[in-house]
């Protein structure tokens, strides 16, 4: 496995556009550490899913209804979450808004779909 430059800068790092109202540019990673910054337009649902990755998702801006474990709680700009591997988890995005996602190990399948 590759690992990120040393130095990311936003404007020449590919962005992917989901669909949907997401758009997402992977940051930083190596092999046990990746970040991700995710861009919602309001109204978007990010699907119920899970995945064996720890993660960590930072509201950058935004708010949003997370469904953690079948747990909904509004969270806003400033707010955090945690999710356990294999924890069912998702998000619909009230306002636009941003996620700073962050994964351990990395997620490879986000490498395979940036180009």
């Amino acid at each position: 496995m590759t690992t990120s430059k040393d130095f990311i800068f936003s404007d020449e790092t590919p962005k992917v556009d989901l669909g949907g109202g997401m758009v997402r540019q992977v940051l930083g990673y190596n092999q046990e550490l990746m970040v991700v910054k995710v861009w919602f337009a309001a109204g978007t649902e990010g699907y119920v899913h899970s995945h064996v990755h720890s993660q960590v998702a930072y509201i950058a801006k935004g708010v949003f209804d997370v469904n953690l474990g079948g747990v909904i709680k509004r969270m806003k700009e400033g707010d955090s979450f945690f999710v356990a591997p294999y924890v069912e988890h998702g998000a619909v995005c009230i306002e636009e808004g941003i996620l700073i996602d962050t994964f351990s190990p990395c997620r490879e399948d986000f490498l395979e779909a940036k180009v």
